[in-house]
């Protein structure tokens, strides 16, 4: 696991938690309104369906919950940068209880997961920790982590639901893009090549001369999903160059080894 920067990017933590609760409610808006046909059509993650997908939206959300009801872990032993790095440990365990989720009404799934974040997160206090499957985190750092959870997979249902359009937060899609590209930044450390995701994050990275000022001689740009479908595995760098839906300047600006970052 590559190790996580020292000075890390701070997040307004009653912000994200705002929303992470509207995006969850994006979604569920979309997914209670579907044909039951629809539910069984199939998406880019393997072998689930639109229902499987929806299923484990909650199962993100529903960890907050899950995890605050556990004894308080001693100590933070994950930090954020950490957990990009952690999650593909963990692709056999939620595949099984995906399953399971799907099993229940949609309905009834949404309303309690979202009863239960409501209710869990006004009793909790600045500097709370909390476990995970992954380790002992502070609880606004998972937190930015739902961002990530409920953006990508929102994009994963518009990608299996092209008429459904649902609404990227803008907080929540902020938070997801940067914490990615940090991500990268803690992956291939450096300052040759910048990357700029406007209007949300620009970081430097890779070994290299670095630039002090100007026009640094090594740029990539894209917008904040293409971004987020190149840092977690949903497409690819050449197709996303070929498409022009990145620009890359410099010997050094291809990032298709660094790439992606988590999967």
């Amino acid at each position: 696991m590559p190790p996580a920067k020292k000075r890390t990017r701070s997040y307004d933590a009653a912000k994200i938690r705002t929303a992470v609760r509207s995006q969850f409610v994006n979604v569920r808006d979309v997914v209670l309104a579907l044909e039951p046909e629809r539910l069984e059509l199939p998406t880019r993650l393997g072998g689930w369906t639109v229902r499987e997908l929806a299923a484990h939206v909650t199962m993100g959300l529903g960890a907050v919950t899950r995890f605050l009801a556990m004894p308080e872990p001693p100590a933070r032993e994950v930090a954020l940068l950490d957990w990009p790095f952690a999650t593909a440990s963990a692709a056999a365990q939620v595949d099984e209880a995906v399953r399971a989720y799907a099993a229940q009404e949609l309905d009834e799934l949404y309303a309690r997961t979202l009863a239960g974040f409501d209710e869990a997160l006004p009793e909790v206090t600045a500097g709370r920790l909390t476990p995970t499957r992954f380790g002992a985190m502070t609880l606004d750092d998972f937190l930015v982590t739902r961002t990530v959870e409920l953006i990508v997979h929102t994009d994963d249902l518009n990608d299996a639901l092209p008429d459904a359009d649902i609404p990227y937060d803008r907080q929540a899609l902020a938070a997801c893009t940067r914490l990615l590209a940090d991500a990268l930044a803690v992956k291939a450390p450096g300052g040759a090549v910048e990357v700029r995701v406007p209007p949300f994050a620009v970081v430097q990275c890779v070994q290299g001369p670095r630039h002090t000022r100007g026009t640094p001689p090594n740029v990539v740009e894209t917008d904040p999903l293409t971004w987020i479908r190149l840092a977690t595995g949903r497409t690819d760098w050449e197709t996303v160059l070929d498409a022009a839906r990145v620009s890359a300047s410099g010997e050094r600006a291809d990032l298709a080894e660094l790439l992606p970052v988590m999967s």
